[in-house]
């Protein structure tokens, strides 16, 4: 046994493990979820139709040869509005679906890790398995780095000094809500950009926040982009992209 799986512990038989995985650079997981990554029974992952899905790319270093993975492919994920009835059924009926068969890998006694991206209870598919499976089943949640303290620290901004509040806004909420909740707060993350960036950023401006506001594309992965939000224009965002407003509070 290494130092690490030592650290680490080791995988029950029949238990559902909620394992986050941090916002993209592999080196951010917690010893306990990299060690369950290496000990369960099934590596389970979300990913779009198509794709080899982002949580299951980040832990890839630390897959065994032939270890057993159970893949849940979104039926859709941008191509409708999230609050769509068509949106809400096809999702509904693919989590169900997803409960189901995590839920007879543990009834067979396997030790299931579902990866999530960032932490499994921050705008996590994984509590929706959580919401269906917890009373049946022994569940534990690895929290992990999220994907803002991933995109903040990358983009070297400090995003709360003092008594600063901070608000965690999603990009889907409408252009007069944004713009309302941004007044009210002195810091703020926008997640959930994607193809409401144009948006975000006519509401940040509204608000008179637009000099302070970066926006960060895939966070610590290879691929990363930050740039301030001024010179996004319209262009569409990333699906793993945010804003971060700063605040400007005590700084000693």
């Amino acid at each position: 046994m290494t130092t690490l799986d030592a650290l680490a512990g080791t995988a029950r038989a029949g238990t559902l493990y909620g394992i986050g995985v941090g916002p993209g650079d592999v080196r951010y997981l917690t010893l306990r979820a990299a060690g369950l990554v290496r000990a369960v029974d099934v590596v389970a992952f979300f990913a779009k139709k198509d794709a080899r899905g982002n949580a299951r790319r980040i832990v890839t270093p630390l897959l065994a040869a032939g270890q057993a993975e159970e893949r849940l492919e979104y039926p859709v994920t941008e191509e409708a509005p999230a609050d769509g009835a068509e949106y809400q059924r096809a999702m509904g009926d693919f989590y169900r679906d997803a409960a189901a068969r995590l839920a007879a890998l543990l009834r067979a006694g396997k030790s299931v890790g579902l990866l999530a991206e960032g932490d499994p209870f921050f705008y996590g598919s994984f509590m929706h398995m959580w919401r269906r499976l917890a009373a049946d089943f022994p569940v534990e949640v690895v929290p992990g780095v999220t994907g803002m303290s991933g995109c903040w620290t990358r983009a070297k901004t400090p995003i709360t000094w003092g008594d600063d509040m901070l608000a965690v806004l999603p990009g889907t909420l409408g252009e007069g809500a944004l713009i309302e909740r941004l007044r009210l707060t002195d810091a703020a993350v926008i997640m959930k950009v994607g193809r409401n960036l144009a948006k975000v950023r006519r509401a940040v401006e509204q608000a008179g926040l637009l000099k302070r506001a970066v926006y960060v594309e895939r966070g610590t992965m290879e691929d990363e982009r930050i740039l301030p939000l001024a010179d996004c224009g319209d262009a569409r965002g990333a699906y793993f992209g945010m804003v971060l407003i700063p605040g400007e509070g005590r700084r000693l």
